[in-house]
């Protein structure tokens, strides 16, 4: 890391942390949670000038040339820069053509192009990759609640992360190896974690301080002209890859494939090789299914089909606990609860609360293979699984 960007990095991690959490408690302590503008002018202008400072000196420094962590680190500090910038409503791609900010702009696209992602904080910067510092992780604010959602999230991801490496070592094995027991075992014991995590959020995480003090942070803003969404909790590949491994979701359905390219750049170069060595295997139920003719007796077909089924029946059980506690009660309902004309400057991540909530309902059916005929999911390729297991 060059001097330069390890002064920008200090900031981040001091200052900017400072600044938008004593203005975070402005918001929080009017009556009107969802207003910035007009409060906090004075903190606002120091945080925009101060960042800016360090933006230009490394906009003049140019590509250091030290690797590929520091220019990731790099771009994640001018995202979380830009990210902040956009909150405090100094930028709003409703009222712009272009950002207001042609520096931040110009290191973002710069950078995002030298690492092959996109030129803005991805949730990689916040989790699977935020670096501590004297056991103090990377944040917005120095609030409880901020630090509860990065670090339970990031426990999330991580055993997620478990169970798509357990499934991935089954392709090289294939499915009746007497070894893929022991990997479906693996894959269920990482998503049973998952639901511990995502209980204790349920619980613990503060609705309002998340939906008015953390979430806006994720909101789109510009690079440039162009307008890019916000970083989401499933900008990572281990997701998918359990989507396509179990065979509950297919690369070529036009709905899932679009999700897959829109997602591509707000990942890791790593995860995007993996997605997309991942998106032309074949699946273990669709492997399963084709050796049923032949092999339903066999003692390999009953044991290891019966783990598949119960791991499945576990991510469905997750992905049903993720939507239906923890998106309805931090998103959804705090979101039902504001007039329609206040949506517009709460809504984070991009696509406007209604159509954020129909594609997180769709996600989940396909992970539970729900019997929708409007949806593609394989709920009767697992009813014909089932019945040959014997478990109707």
């Amino acid at each position: 890391m060059s001097r330069l960007a390890e002064a920008f990095d200090g900031w981040i991690r001091s200052t900017f942390v400072a600044l938008n959490t004593e203005l975070e408690e402005l918001y929080f302590a009017q009556p009107d949670r969802a207003g910035v503008i007009g409060v906090g002018d004075a903190l606002k202008a120091r945080l925009r000038d101060e960042g800016h400072a360090h933006v230009v000196a490394l906009l003049a420094e140019g590509n250091t040339g030290e690797g590929f962590d520091s220019a990731f680190n790099l771009l994640g500090n001018v995202g979380l820069y830009m990210g902040a910038l956009r909150r405090h409503e100094l930028t709003n791609p409703d009222r712009e053509e272009k950002s207001p900010f042609g520096e931040a702009s110009s290191l973002a696209l710069h950078v995002g192009a030298s690492v092959g992602m996109a030129p803005r904080f991805a949730t990689a910067h916040l989790a699977t990759h935020n670096l501590a510092v004297d056991g103090i992780r990377k944040s917005f604010t120095s609030l409880a609640d901020e630090f509860l959602f990065i670090d339970e999230n990031t426990r999330g991801i991580l055993c997620i992360q478990r169970a798509a490496d357990a499934l991935s070592r089954i392709v090289p094995l294939g499915v009746s190896s007497p070894l893929a027991e022991s990997l479906l075992r693996d894959a269920t014991a990482a998503l049973e974690d998952l639901a511990a995590v995502n209980e204790k959020l349920f619980t613990r995480l503060d609705v309002d301080r998340f939906f008015y003090c953390v979430r806006p942070y994720y909101k789109p803003y510009r690079v440039g002209r162009q307008v890019w969404r916000g970083a989401n909790a499933g900008d990572f590949s281990g997701i998918n890859e359990v989507d396509l491994l179990l065979g509950l979701c297919r690369a070529n359905d036009p709905y899932y494939a679009q999700l897959l390219m829109e997602k591509m750049l707000f990942m890791l170069p790593g995860d995007q090789a993996r997605l997309r060595d991942c998106m032309m295997r074949r699946s273990l139920l669709d492997e399963l299914l084709a050796a049923l003719p032949t092999d339903r007796d066999s003692g390999w077909f009953q044991t290891n089909g019966a783990v598949f089924l119960d791991l499945c029946a576990v991510f469905a059980r997750s992905a049903a606990q993720h939507h239906d506690q923890l998106v309805a009660r931090f998103i959804d309902r705090p979101a039902a609860a504001l007039p329609p004309d206040r949506l517009t400057g709460i809504t984070a991540s991009g696509p406007p609360i209604a159509v954020l909530m129909r594609s997180l309902e769709v996600l989940r059916d396909y992970r539970c293979a729900a019997p929708r005929p409007d949806l593609p999911t394989r709920h009767a390729d697992f009813a014909a699984l089932r019945s040959a297991l014997g478990r109707g």
